[in-house]
């Protein structure tokens, strides 16, 4: 993909593979359908791709393959019910997926290339195709272009479908610091996913409903993060609830040029998508997490019911009969019966829109949904020997390009191809898709503190959430050499301010009144150093004194990774961040728990194809 994302289709839109292409020799020049006996374009290279993709911007005639990726799945939840899917229209005019043994027709503007198109590829292409086949359905658009239809002509064609707009209108300084590199000198992606529920298109109002929204801002109701570990040996998916009350950042519309200010009070962060496009929403991310995002996509209701369609389904499971019925004007219309269906086109839609009929009826349920869809299209990408049918290769690429909004960095089917180089590594099983962890304020939710600090730590420091990277050395205890707790002066700071929570009050006098009753008698709160910190520490300046601070950390039950020397201190401090607002005790049991996923982020395997959805009673027949 480039990214994967968001639901089935970018590394898992939420609301990836092919080989590089070699330096294959010169491909025809537009117009020259002639072919060399196998069934091949003179001058493409053994696999039929073409480097087109690779020098297009060059003005070279070649072509490049690529991986699958879904369009955006996710990109749809919202909105009320969905009817029949449309023909194909004004909107997105790729032509349905032909009959299996039919030949695909010539795509306008391209260069006919009727053997190619009507001869099956050998089983050496074919098993090639399932290994290409990982889940970027962005991504299928080079690989179409090298095996489907002539190319050079053709990829200019796919490159004029993808619309572009601003990263985001945050001045450089004022953004997170992107990761440094790790030894062998790579570093982590972080692509944000972004489904649209806009209306404003004849297609997206037919599937969507919703009449009165037409020509009204367009609402972020699917919001993803894909983040590709720097080895490219995992991934993890973490979405954020549409309705979560964050405080917004300043942005500006890049095309009107309005500006936003920051909100001093909290909204909805599916408002971010009307103030200021997908940058807007981009920064808010940024500002909340500080994770540093590489790229964006965004996609909408026409793109989903597409990317199904092309991959013949997606396997869903629920638990018992579901009809979210729409007597209420609420449901999504999903009727489906108790176990696992294939799902498509319209039903598709209507899964990932479904709120009420999952779990409690709120957006919670709905995002859960939406990572199972998004893990079994993955799934799909990888094992569907049926997409190895030019024409439906072709069918794909045309709705993915079509369906796709991304940043100026990743404006050309080759920039995505090149991306999705990076995701084609990662096996389903590393794949893991979560959701922040929040606490409910009505009817909406909020991050939940310590828990939601956590997570995005883990992402900020590149820490695989399945759990499965090495290890860290347990740290020597040493603390049998501090001295008495009477003795050792200890200072207790207040950091647990967030950029959307403030101070808790008198929160380094609590935990200085805790250090009192276990006999460290010198303790005192420190009234005038506070602030923000993602992690709760025990600092010292070096020394003899660290075995005086682990003894203060275990006190209090704080990890000894947790026990750090810094020049910034006198003495013994204990620093406490956002992740401990509350309690008297750390809420970690043991150094091993210190990078662990929370269980409030309700964690998905991408290989886990037993899941099914919780179907509120209510909502069964």
């Amino acid at each position: 993909m480039t990214g994967d994302t968001a639901s089935g289709k970018l590394p898992g839109l939420g609301r990836g593979e092919s080989e590089r292409a070699g330096e294959p020799a010169p491909g025809p020049a537009p117009g020259d359908a002639s072919e060399a006996p196998d069934g091949r374009i003179p001058g493409q290279d053994p696999d039929g791709i073409a480097g087109a993709a690779a020098e297009a911007e060059a003005g070279s005639a070649r072509e490049a393959a690529d991986e699958p990726e879904p369009a955006a799945e996710d990109a749809t939840v919202s909105a009320p019910d969905a009817p029949t899917p449309p023909a194909p229209g004004p909107a997105s005019d790729a032509a349905p997926d032909p009959a299996p043994d039919a030949a695909p027709g010539p795509v306008p503007g391209s260069v006919p290339d009727p053997v190619a198109a009507a001869v099956p590829d050998p089983p050496r292409k074919r098993r090639r195709a399932r290994r290409v086949l990982a889940w970027s359905a962005f991504s299928l658009a080079v690989l179409i272009a090298g095996t489907a239809t002539a190319g050079y002509l053709y990829y200019q064609h796919l490159n004029g479908n993808i619309v572009k707009a601003e990263l985001t209108p945050v001045a450089p300084e004022k953004r997170p610091p992107a990761p440094t590199p790790n030894t062998a000198g790579q570093t982590p992606l972080n692509i944000l996913v972004i489904g649209s529920d806009s209306r404003n298109t004849e297609e997206n109002l037919k599937l969507g409903g919703a009449k009165e929204t037409v020509g009204g801002k367009p609402l972020a109701d699917v919001q993803m993060l894909v983040h590709v570990s720097a080895d490219r040996s995992n991934m993890s998916v973490v979405s954020m609830p549409r309705d979560t009350l964050l405080k917004l950042p300043e942005c500006k519309d890049p095309d009107t040029g309005q500006v936003y200010p920051a909100t001093t009070t909290r909204h909805m962060t599916n408002e971010t998508l009307g103030r200021g496009g997908p940058g807007c929403t981009v920064a808010t991310w940024e500002a909340t997490t500080g994770i540093h995002i590489d790229h964006f996509m965004m996609v909408d209701f026409s793109g989903v019911v597409s990317m199904a369609d092309a991959v013949g389904g997606v396997p869903v499971c629920v638990d018992r009969n579901i009809y979210s019925h729409t007597s209420t004007g609420k449901g999504s219309g999903l009727k489906l019966e108790k176990g696992t269906h294939p799902v498509k086109g319209k039903q598709a839609l209507q899964w990932l829109r479904t709120r009420y009929g999952f779990g409690d009826g709120t957006d919670i349920g709905r995002a859960q949904a939406q990572h199972m869809y998004m893990s079994a299209m993955v799934r799909q990408l990888r094992e569907n020997a049926t997409l190895a049918n030019p024409g439906k290769l072709r069918s794909l690429a045309e709705a993915a390009t079509k369906a796709l909004t991304v940043d100026d960095a990743l404006g050309s089917v080759k920039k995505i191809y090149d991306l999705s180089n990076d995701l084609r590594a990662v096996p389903p099983e590393r794949i893991t898709l979560t959701t922040m962890p929040f606490v409910y304020e009505g009817p909406r939710v909020s991050p939940k503190a310590g828990d939601a600090e956590q997570l995005w730590r883990l992402v900020r420091e590149d820490i695989a959430l399945d759990g499965k990277d090495k290890k860290k050395p347990k740290v020597k205890d040493i603390s049998d050499q501090a001295v008495a707790p009477g003795e050792v002066e200890v200072s207790v700071r207040n950091a647990t301010a967030t950029d959307q929570l403030a101070l808790v009050p008198e929160r380094a006098g609590t935990i200085a009144q805790q250090l009192l009753s276990k006999d460290f008698a010198r303790t005192t709160a420190d009234q005038t150093h506070t602030g923000s910190e993602d992690k709760t520490e025990v600092r010292y300046p070096g020394g003899d004194a660290e075995a005086d601070a682990q003894s203060v950390a275990k006190a209090l039950k704080i990890p000894l990774r947790r026990v750090k020397e810094s020049a910034d201190v006198t003495g013994v401090t204990v620093v406490i961040g956002s992740d401990w607002r509350e309690g008297t005790r750390f809420p970690k049991k043991d150094d091993d728990d210190d990078d662990a996923l929370p269980k409030s982020a309700q964690a998905l395997n991408g290989a886990d194809d037993s899941a099914c959805m919780k179907v509120d009673p209510a909502y069964s027949w």
